[in-house]
């Protein structure tokens, strides 16, 4: 008979596999209903119709900086190279660095400023409410009647102003956001997993919702804004660490519309250490929580059909995910055990199933989207997902539970080092060196706690359960494997 503690792991373990299954499902719902808009035809891009140059509208460029000393100039560049009329542009630095960034930005603004830009450096005497403090310091002043936001390691093309403004001529719309592309997609198979993780929430979640008309975010950059769309949601705040995806619900409630744009590429540059993209991760995980709490009281008391409430709350809550894994994992061992007089076959009947229902959705999903760029996908990069993912679950999931409790908090910016392709670090990467170590002692002992539920299967003689349980140290030890590495590199250095 079981005890009360044993029908509670039960619980929590199924419960956990549950939600990761409805989480498939929607994963699911999203791939069919892109494959059916994908087929229907693109809407032209809307041209200016030939408004004379000295009609267009005043542009502000909005290009937020923290200690970026690698790719500021670049950035500054970019942007100084944006086609517009000059006297329509006005192009805002907005450095909150504390390292040379500082003087690096001020030589580039200077130069551009000599050349006839309007390019200038606003600092604040804090960074009081960090990206979010500053873009809404820089958008008080700001002359322009549509912002557009970039990134420290994004590369706009000269034509962006020029391929979005005219989806403004709808009174309606409040942003427009284009996709991202990656400049080191090829650096390695971090760089490779990043790109196929972002890839579906651009060309087939951005994609979908925008077509159905439904719920979706700026996401912080490479996209622009109607001036008028962030102040009638209230500007920028800092309660969330995710100020965009915060800013695109309270404009959407508002009444506001969003485009997406596929064939307008920004490119970008993805974190090369698992040190800063699980630092990202983590920040994007609580800071979606975090709106999610702000945000749903509102949405459900709105007139809104119940379909797309439940999609945006979907969206919102994604996250939970890493939650559900990380809890599917350090159920599993004790599961078993409480389970074990039924027979370990009746669990293996039962829980396989379950499990490969749950990640074939996710892995269909992934599938897919990598058959239509599959020269830039290898495919061992596909089956490192899982894999990646089980390892990552608990980093993130203790960000996810920070969401649920706190507000804002320290907005920790993802280390950019300026690298295309496979090219190597800069000398003074490890100046914006991130923690790993206390993850690095975390993920061994999860990786020995792993070891008990195939030490068990084995001990019973269930052979055909061990490759199913191998997935969870391998993820952990792939994880040791990368954080061992990279600071023995730093160290070195």
């Amino acid at each position: 008979m079981f005890s009360l503690n044993s029908h509670l792991w039960i619980i929590l373990h199924f419960a956990a596999l549950s939600g990761l299954a409805l989480y498939g499902l929607h994963r699911l719902w999203l791939l069919w209903h892109w494959r059916r808009e994908k087929n229907r035809e693109l809407c032209r891009q809307p041209a200016f119709q030939g408004l004379p140059p000295e009609n267009w509208p005043f542009v502000t460029v909005q290009l937020p900086l923290y200690n970026e000393r690698f790719v500021a100039e670049r950035l500054l560049d970019a942007a100084a190279s944006i086609q517009w009329p000059k006297d329509k542009l006005e192009i805002q630095v907005l450095d909150d660095s504390t390292d040379d960034t500082c003087q690096i930005a001020a030589e580039r603004a200077a130069f551009w400023s000599n050349k006839g830009v309007a390019m200038q450096v606003l600092r604040r005497p804090h960074r009081a409410g960090y990206k979010a403090g500053a873009l809404e310091a820089g958008r008080i002043i700001a002359k322009g009647e549509f912002i557009a936001v970039f990134d420290a390691d994004f590369v706009p093309a000269p034509d962006f102003l020029l391929r979005t403004i005219p989806y403004f001529a709808d009174e309606k719309t409040g942003m427009v956001q284009a996709k991202w592309g990656f400049l080191n997609g090829e650096h390695s198979w971090l760089t490779a997993l990043q790109s196929l993780l972002l890839g579906p929430h651009f060309s087939i979640e951005h994609w979908t919702r925008s077509k159905r008309n439904l719920f979706f975010n700026f996401n912080g950059t490479a996209g622009i804004w109607r001036s008028r769309a962030i102040e009638s949601a209230g500007g920028w705040q800092d309660d969330t660490v995710t100020e965009d995806l915060d800013l695109s619900y309270r404009a959407q409630l508002a009444g506001w519309s969003f485009r997406y744009l596929d064939n307008l590429i920004v490119p970008s540059e993805l974190p090369v250490t698992l040190a800063s993209f699980r630092s990202q991760q983590q920040r994007w995980a609580k800071g979606s929580i975090q709106t999610a709490r702000k945000i749903l009281p509102l949405l459900f008391r709105t007139k809104l059909p119940w379909a797309v409430k439940a999609e945006a709350a979907a969206h919102l809550l994604a996250n939970v995910c890493w939650l559900l894994g990380a809890l599917v994992t350090m159920t599993l061992y004790p599961t078993i055990i409480a389970r074990s007089g039924i027979g370990p076959y009746q669990v293996i009947r039962l829980d396989a199933p379950l499990f490969l229902f749950t990640s074939g959705a996710i892995f269909l999903y992934f599938f897919h989207y990598r058959q239509l760029h599959i020269k830039e996908f290898p495919l061992s990069v596909l089956f490192i997902l899982p894999v990646f993912a089980i390892g990552m679950a608990p980093s993130i999931a203790l960000s996810v539970i920070k969401g649920f409790f706190r507000q804002g908090g320290m907005f920790d910016r993802t280390p950019k080092f300026g690298i295309k392709g496979r090219a190597k670090l800069p000398g003074l990467a490890f100046l914006y060196r991130q923690r790993a170590l206390p993850y690095l002692f975390m993920n061994i002992a999860l990786f020995t706690y792993s070891l008990l539920p195939i030490l068990f299967a084995w001990h019973r003689n269930t052979w055909v359960a061990v490759p199913l349980l191998m997935v969870l140290p391998l993820g952990f030890l792939v994880m040791i494997y990368r954080d061992v590495r990279e600071l023995t590199l730093e160290f070195i250095s």
